[in-house]
């Protein structure tokens, strides 16, 4: 039993090697706001994802941002002496999943007081290499026929 969770973990491991990933932890923006600028960007390559959020005007645009650089630093951590260039980095997975919410209360009429919940969010974004993936899909699509 403990020989099946050993290979699983060495496979997740083995798995992990190609991702390239960045979180953003509790982000004071609603996640459906936030999730607005990750359609934006999603599937699409990081040299015109960064251009695309240098110019949106939304909140969470400098900070998703910030974050697509994240993963593009992990990935010439993991790549030393490539060239991004090269590998044709395009945002393969972008997450917006809800994070801690603020409950805060404000005054209203009559002795009554207005719930207000402030949101935040957690924003996950994998990078993949179109280089990379183009192999395996091949390699596939031999394998069906």
């Amino acid at each position: 039993m403990g020989r099946r969770k050993h290979n699983s973990a060495e496979a997740r491991k083995e798995a992990n090697k190609t991702l390239y990933v960045a979180k953003l932890m509790n982000n004071p923006t609603s996640p459906r706001k936030t999730r607005l600028v990750a359609d934006l960007v999603r599937g699409v390559d990081v040299e015109k994802a960064l251009g695309i959020l240098q110019y949106n005007p939304r909140e969470s645009a400098p900070k998703m941002r910030k974050l697509i650089l994240s993963a593009v630093a992990n990935w010439q951590a993991k790549n030393e002496g490539a060239r991004m260039e090269d590998a044709q980095l395009y945002v393969k997975q972008i997450k917006v999943d809800e994070g801690r919410t603020m409950k805060r209360m404000r005054t209203a009429p009559q002795g009554r007081g207005y719930r207000i919940r402030k949101r935040s969010n957690h924003i996950t974004v994998i990078l993949g290499s179109r280089i990379e993936e183009a192999p395996v899909a091949q390699a596939e699509k031999e394998e069906t026929k």
